[in-house]
């Protein structure tokens, strides 16, 4: 086959509802079963399926049309080796955008929605039918791309861990954390089910759901007559980040008052644990991929050096 190019592009996929219930049940007859006896509509599991093959069919084909191509599933990105010059598709729901993100070093990101009529995909721009124009934009630097600025957690241990929309510092249960929280001048003992950290490109997302749901707890209970998060997004771009504590909750021993605020490079967040066991950081909603965050551990979050690059 003839290729414009020797680049190597990585397509990233994931698994479907119906790849994951087959390697749960061994067949799609006995998925099937377990699905519609709880009143589950299976056949919309098998058009999700029908139309992501399809779709990583057309992207496959494409592509080798352009450079040379490997498939990478979602599950191996955190061991997978990127190359400096690789150029990578994500073929699937933001998170999947994100969830890749997070393992690049500038390498450009294209985001592509395999089912529009399914998902609308903020950092889903394309379509499989764009991709063989898009890419051969991207390989001759044709194509605009933004910038995406990532949070980062590092432990006095030397570990760290980097995220594209949240960080979060807390238990891997439902229990209370119990942490001493540092930013500025201003420190606490707290208590709380947890801290999260979002980036500009998270704001859209569980941050926006801590701010509406903050505004409607105060409007509910006339603490604060009119209260409205409004929009809360702000760039993907920006040079700072913001922490919310959830549920903070104040006693003899614990404080709330410092439950919000920006964060910096120049203003970091320092978290140290109080927590025996079970004290977890990880990020962007991937639980399986953390750090430990127990007694001793001290955690500061600020802006990572690397960023992220989004092909728009």
């Amino acid at each position: 086959m003839n290729r414009l190019t020797e680049i190597k592009i990585i397509l990233v996929v994931r698994s479907t509802r119906l790849a994951d219930l087959k390697a749960k049940f061994a067949t799609k007859s006995q998925a099937r079963f377990y699905v519609e006896r709880l009143g589950g509509d299976f056949d919309d599991y098998e058009q999700e399926d029908a139309a992501y093959q399809d779709a990583i069919r057309g992207a496959q084909q494409a592509l080798a049309e352009v450079g040379r191509v490997q498939r990478v599933q979602r599950e191996f990105l955190p061991n997978f080796v990127f190359g400096p010059d690789d150029v990578v598709v994500a073929l699937g729901q933001d998170g999947l955008v994100a969830n890749t993100l997070k393992y690049l070093s500038g390498q450009p990101l294209v985001g592509v929605n395999p089912d529009p009529k399914r998902w609308d995909g903020q950092l889903l721009p394309f379509q499989v039918r764009h991709l063989g124009k898009v890419m051969r934009e991207v390989l001759r630097g044709g194509r605009p791309r933004r910038e995406v600025t990532m949070a980062e957690a590092k432990l006095n241990t030397g570990l760290s861990l980097c995220a594209v929309n949240d960080l979060f510092i807390g238990t891997r249960s439902h229990g209370s954390a119990r942490y001493r929280i540092a930013s500025g001048t201003s420190g606490e003992n707290q208590s709380s089910s947890g801290i999260i950290v979002s980036t500009g490109l998270g704001s859209t997302g569980w941050f926006k759901s801590l701010m509406t749901g903050a505004a409607a707890v105060a409007n509910a209970s006339g603490g604060s007559r009119g209260a409205s998060a409004g929009d809360p997004a702000f760039p993907w771009e920006s040079d700072y980040l913001y922490f919310t504590v959830r549920e903070p909750f104040p006693s003899s021993t614990t404080g709330a008052s410092l439950v919000f605020g920006r964060v910096s490079a120049h203003e970091p967040l320092v978290v140290e644990s109080r927590m025996g066991e079970n004290g977890v950081i990880f990020s962007d909603g991937i639980e399986s991929d953390f750090l430990e965050f127990n007694s001793g551990a001290k955690a500061t979050i600020s802006i990572a050096e690397r960023k992220g690059t989004l092909v728009v």
